[in-house]
């Protein structure tokens, strides 16, 4: 689920040189008539140039090359999730890890991304996000949290991808969202909100509530990111009967 009711407290081309055919120039050829003046009559051929296919092959920019790593919580990144995590939380910062992971953006550049997740759905999580990188899904941005202060409504509406957030489901009391496992993750949530038949969240994302108008970074049933996703187990809260879910993806499917 990707509301809150509440915020956490604590979580090369090379390119050959032209092979240049400078189809050599015929030296002038010059012919004189005894009786006649020198007449000079001079033929230039113009210099022509080709390129092999495998040199306009070379020719071509390589795309950048997805990057990941996977670590464990150390201090310095357990300082910085002090809005996520809290001692009491169903998950120990042992059991949870530190991923940074490449992503397009929407201006068609390349950034690193970081997300917190369980150790069990690490390398899970980074081969959804090599498949996403493969097809250029574009992310925007893709932060811990915790630069939200742990509230989720704050994040959402910023269209931040986050994983891990120690809070309860939306209007359960009580019951741990997978979010504090680190077992979900919402993708570009402000262009793919969740909607009931009451609530559209975050409000921003109303415009994008209607799944007929497909935009860069949605989510939409079959493609590349629902298909990373089933390829590794998840469910997608799009499939969701009572409400949907367009952002959410967990190991659970709920």
């Amino acid at each position: 689920m990707t509301t809150t009711t509440q915020p956490a407290t604590t979580s090369t081309s090379s390119t050959q040189p032209a092979t240049t055919s400078t189809s050599s120039t015929q030296p002038a050829t010059t012919s004189t008539s005894s009786t006649q003046p020198p007449t000079t009559s001079t033929t230039t051929e113009t210099p022509t140039t080709t390129v092999a296919e495998d040199a306009v092959d070379a020719a071509k920019v390589e795309a950048p090359a997805f990057q990941s790593s996977i670590s464990a919580i150390d201090a310095s990144i357990a300082d910085r999730m002090s809005a996520s995590w809290r001692p009491g939380c169903p998950v120990e910062l042992a059991d949870l890890r530190y991923l940074q992971v490449s992503h397009w953006n929407f201006t068609g550049g390349v950034a690193v991304g970081e997300l917190i997740v369980h150790r069990d759905a690490a390398e899970d999580i980074v081969q959804v996000m090599s498949d996403l990188f493969a097809a250029q899904f574009p992310i925007e941005q893709m932060r811990l949290v915790d630069e939200y202060d742990g509230d989720d409504d704050l994040s959402m509406a910023a269209n931040n991808t986050s994983a891990f957030n120690c809070r309860e489901v939306a209007w359960r009391p009580g019951v741990w969202s997978n979010h504090a496992f680190g077992n979900a993750i919402d993708i570009n949530p402000l262009l793919n909100p969740y909607v009931s038949s009451r609530r559209i969240l975050p409000p921003e994302g109303e415009a994008y509530a209607d799944r007929s108008d497909r935009v860069p970074g949605g989510i939409y049933p079959g493609d590349v990111v629902v298909t990373a996703f089933a390829d590794v187990g998840w469910g997608w809260g799009g499939d969701w009967n009572d409400a949907k879910d367009w952002q959410h993806f967990s190991s659970t499917g709920r």
